[in-house]
């Protein structure tokens, strides 16, 4: 009997236990199956949340597509995006800053490209930005544009190099030179004589000439004028030929012309003009002060008045040469004016005598046609200088 209330109890105290396992166990299992779900994403809430924000972000991607409508930020990223390849041209701006640098021989030639250049790059300083290399460049450019201006001192230069000292002239003692006269006129050589009577003294000087055969008069010619820096300056020139009416040629100094009386032409005077006599003279004058401008060669140059208009005589030196002359036989040098081509102007030839004082030894007018008329001096007299005016 006493065995039964010990039985009895026993179940009564293990109830109670297996119910508490069996809860901690679902509890466990629960815990476990939360777990797992919620790692899994499984659980309502999160995804919940997970919704939310996705929407919030949506709401962000359409504000910044608005953003881009306005222009301003677009360009900041693509300003700081710029500098980032300009780097190389900072070293260029560097080269602006030198102008010294500018006259690198590379672009000497490109100046006058330049002249028409800086008009077209000076409105486009937002495509030099654009361009860095291309407006280093055309900026480059604009200081050796400036580079012309080395070369202007040069100009000075020359004519440095240019001026020649003034030719020195000494007038030809007075005298009367006498010819003997070959002309042919028509076919016909006809002879004859003339003289040439040169007096010069003080500041003035006069000449007077002329050449004939038999009883009649070819040619018969004065000058007249001064003596001044530029050697034998003429007042007045005439001149008279066969069967034709006399001329005159007035150079007017105080006006600075030179004006014809059978024509309306009229020249600047300017100094060291000649007329068809003087310019004989002038270079007898020359020979005297300055043989050293006579070599074979040489050639001077001297504006000549005619009867009717004037222009540049050039007058060749042909060399110097043995004459025979009515006077005997005479070294002198032979200086020669062509006229240019298609003119119908005389040709002159010279022969200017070193031993006689440079007198002129010897004369030849030739025409286009062919005629001509040659003076050989046969005598040469002393003559009293020009007595000054009054």
């Amino acid at each position: 009997m006493s065995a039964s209330p010990s039985s009895s109890s026993f179940p009564h105290r293990r109830i109670p236990t297996a119910a508490r396992i069996l809860a901690l166990l679902a509890l466990s299992a629960l815990l476990h199956l939360l777990a797992i779900d919620w790692a899994g994403g499984g659980l309502s809430l999160p995804r919940w949340r997970s919704e939310a924000p996705p929407t919030v972000q949506v709401e962000l991607k359409s504000a910044p597509a608005a953003v881009p409508i306005a222009p301003p930020p677009p360009p900041k990223p693509q300003a700081k995006a710029q500098p980032k390849p300009p780097p190389r041209p900072k070293p260029r701006r560097q080269a602006r800053v030198r102008p010294p640098a500018p006259p690198v021989a590379v672009l000497p030639p490109s100046p006058p490209i330049d002249a028409a250049a800086p008009a077209d790059i000076a409105p486009q300083p937002e495509q030099t930005a654009a361009t860095p290399a291309q407006g280093d460049a055309a900026e480059a450019a604009k200081p050796q544009a400036a580079t012309p201006a080395p070369s202007a001192p040069v100009a000075p230069e020359t004519p440095k190099a240019a001026e020649a000292p003034p030719p020195v002239f000494r007038m030809p003692p007075s005298a009367e030179l006498k010819y003997e006269v070959q002309a042919l006129r028509e076919g016909q050589t006809v002879y004859g004589s003339g003289k040439i009577a040169w007096r010069s003294g003080g500041t003035g000087y006069e000449v007077r000439g002329e050449a004939g055969v038999l009883f009649f008069t070819l040619l018969e010619f004065g000058s007249r004028g001064m003596v001044d820096e530029h050697g034998v300056a003429p007042t007045i020139y005439t001149e008279k030929r066969f069967r034709r009416s006399e001329t005159a040629t007035h150079f007017r100094r105080e006006e600075g012309l030179i004006s014809f009386s059978s024509s309306t032409v009229t020249y600047p005077r300017h100094g060291g003009e000649q007329d068809r006599a003087s310019i004989v003279w002038q270079l007898a004058a020359l020979g005297l002060g300055e043989p050293g401008r006579f070599a074979p060669g040489a050639q001077i140059d001297v504006f000549v008045a005619g009867v009717r208009d004037g222009e540049t005589w050039s007058m060749k030196v042909q060399g110097l040469e043995d004459i025979d002359t009515a006077s005997g036989r005479i070294r002198a040098w032979h200086v020669v004016r062509v006229p240019r081509p298609g003119s119908y102007e005389q040709k002159l030839d010279i022969w200017l005598a070193p031993e006689r004082h440079w007198y002129p030894m010897r004369l030849r007018w030739t025409e286009t046609n062919g005629e001509y008329l040659d003076m050989s001096a046969s005598s040469v007299t002393p003559l009293p200088p020009l007595a000054p005016p009054v």
